[in-house]
C-alpha cells in the first residue's frame, strides 16, 4: 500500500510540474513566411523571432523546437496543445486576452498603408472604404482594415499580398512598416510605396508571445526570461540586426 501510494504521489507530482508539451523543450508555433520576423533562407528557418525564441528558450533552460504552421491553424494549435507558445508577430488585443494569455511584449510595431507608388486615390486609411485590400484572414491587419470598411481579399502571406497590389488585384494593404522595409530590400524599384498611419488612427501594436490560458507558470518564467534578454541587450541587438533600429521599445 505504501509503495502504491508513493507511485500515485510521484505520478501526480510529475504531471503537475509538467509545464511544456515535451520535457526540456519549448515547442514554438510560427509561420516562417513573414520576413524579417521568421522566414527561410536557403531552406533554413531564420529571422528575428526565430533568434528571439532561441534566446528565450535558452534563458529558460529549454531547447527550442519550431513547428511551422499556417496562420489559420496557428492559434488553434494552442488549444490542441500542438505547441507551448506562438511567437509569430501576434498583437495584443481584447479578444485574444479573453481566451489566451500573453507574456511580455518584445516589439512595438507601427502600421503602414502600402499602395502602388503612382496611386493618388488613397492618401490615408480614411480612403479605404469599399476599396479592395489584401489581408491574412483573422490577422490584426485584417481587423484593422475592417475597421475602415475596406473590402478585404484574403492573402496567404506577405509576398503574395505585395504581388496582388502590383498586379492590380487589390489596391492596398495595411501591414507593418518593418515587414515592408525588409521586403523592399530584395525588391528594389517595386513600384510600391508605404505611408505611415498616425497612432491617432491606429495605435502601435504590442507584439508578445501567446500562450494557452492554463500555462500561467510557463508564462511567468517566460516573462522573467524576456526581462533578462532586455536587460542584457540581446533584444536590442536582435532588433537592430534585422530591422536596423530598436523596435522593442
Amino acid at each position: 500500500m505504501v509503495a502504491a501510494m508513493v507511485l500515485v504521489l510521484t505520478g501526480c507530482s510529475s504531471n503537475s510540474s509538467s509545464e511544456t508539451k515535451t520535457k526540456g523543450t519549448l515547442t514554438i508555433g510560427l509561420e516562417g513566411t513573414y520576413a524579417p520576423y521568421s522566414y527561410r533562407e536557403n531552406g533554413k528557418l531564420t529571422g528575428f523571432e526565430v533568434d528571439f525564441a532561441k534566446a528565450l528558450a535558452k534563458k529558460m533552460n529549454l531547447k527550442a523546437k519550431f513547428v511551422p504552421t499556417k496562420w489559420d491553424s496557428l492559434i488553434a494549435g494552442l488549444n490542441s496543445k500542438t505547441f507551448d507558445v506562438v511567437i509569430n508577430n501576434v498583437g495584443e488585443n481584447a479578444s485574444r486576452k479573453k481566451h489566451y494569455i500573453f507574456a511580455e511584449p518584445y516589439v512595438q510595431s507601427k502600421s503602414v498603408l502600402v499602395t502602388k507608388a503612382n496611386d493618388t486615390s488613397i492618401q490615408s486609411v480614411d480612403d479605404l472604404k469599399g476599396v479592395k485590400v489584401a489581408e491574412g484572414t483573422g490577422t490584426d491587419n485584417y481587423n484593422k482594415a475592417k475597421k475602415f470598411d475596406a473590402k478585404i481579399v484574403p492573402s496567404s502571406d506577405f509576398a503574395t499580398t505585395m504581388s496582388m497590389i502590383k498586379q492590380g488585384r487589390v489596391q492596398a494593404t495595411i501591414n507593418l512598416r518593418e515587414a515592408f522595409l525588409t521586403w523592399e530590400k530584395d525588391n528594389k524599384n517595386s513600384g510600391l510605396k508605404y505611408t505611415e498611419i498616425p497612432t491617432s488612427k491606429l495605435p502601435n501594436t504590442k507584439i508578445a508571445p501567446l500562450l494557452n490560458k492554463d500555462s500561467t507558470k510557463l508564462r511567468d518564467k517566460m516573462v522573467k526570461a524576456e526581462k533578462q534578454l532586455r536587460k542584457d541587450g540581446t533584444l536590442k541587438r536582435l532588433a537592430i540586426k534585422y530591422f536596423g533600429q530598436d523596435i522593442s521599445k
